[in-house]
């Protein structure tokens, strides 16, 4: 199967975060964080930028800041889901062979670390891409709330994108070694995505709360490029005054 030549970024937004309610249209300096997020999208130059939006609110700022956003149901219950709806409206004629999913909480990002989830899609029998941090902090070894992608990288051999054998909120694979972080921005081959979607949720999927294991039980193939910097999601209010401090700076 050939590289994707016609990409695609779609950015799901919804108003209700249980930790921050409402964070899409958060102020970071001078605009909401979906439109920083739209920003930093346009900036990677992939292709065409749309913004997903569960409610009316989210579409508006990003019409008035210039961009694309199509409404969406507020009750999807994933981001996957949304961005498959928004695809079907956003591209009804198929011109796009690849979907990027950027979450819509990360409006610091390096334009360069969304470009590089194309990567693996190079390879023809990939069917979903996605990102990965090596750990370095001792306590997110052991932290559920980071998932661990579990794949054979070889920095030092110059292997920086190897498959995804699993994904855990638990501690592995176990013994000595590099962990690593996952970073969950995804691109998806426009078939892979209509397949993902179909499928019924998985067991391990229900078991570690992890949407991807779906597209593994399902022999789907996903493989992870590594990055060196772990984009800073915004879910708190602490994080949310890190991201304007690093914006404030930037500017």
């Amino acid at each position: 199967m050939a590289r994707p030549r016609s990409p695609i970024i779609i950015i799901p937004a919804r108003m209700k975060s249980v930790r921050l309610p409402g964070k899409p249209l958060a102020d970071i300096c001078g605009a909401p964080m979906i439109v920083q997020v739209w920003r930093r999208a346009m900036e990677a130059g992939l292709g065409p930028v749309c913004v997903a939006a569960g409610e009316p609110e989210i579409a508006e700022a990003v019409a008035q800041a210039g961009g694309v956003a199509v409404l969406t149901d507020p009750e999807h219950p994933s981001g996957s889901d949304r961005i498959f709806e928004a695809l079907g409206k956003a591209d009804p004629d198929r011109r796009h062979d690849a979907i990027v999913n950027l979450q819509g909480d990360l409006p610091t990002i390096d334009p360069a670390i969304i470009r590089r989830v194309m990567e693996p899609l190079e390879e023809g029998a990939v069917d979903i891409a996605t990102l990965a941090v090596e750990i370095t902090r001792e306590a997110e070894r052991t932290d559920p709330n980071v998932v661990k992608a579990v794949a054979a990288f070889d920095p030092a051999g110059g292997k920086r994108i190897a498959r995804a054998l699993y994904f855990s909120r638990a501690t592995v694979p176990a013994n000595e070694g590099t962990h690593y972080h996952h970073v969950g921005i995804y691109a998806y081959r426009r078939a892979a995505l209509e397949r993902f979607v179909a499928l019924p949720p998985g067991l391990l999927e229900k078991r570690e709360k992890l949407e991807q294991l779906r597209a593994l039980e399902a022999g789907m193939r996903i493989d992870v490029a590594l990055v060196d910097t772990l984009p800073l999601g915004v879910d708190t209010p602490a994080e949310l005054e890190r991201a304007r401090a690093v914006l404030a700076q930037s500017a």
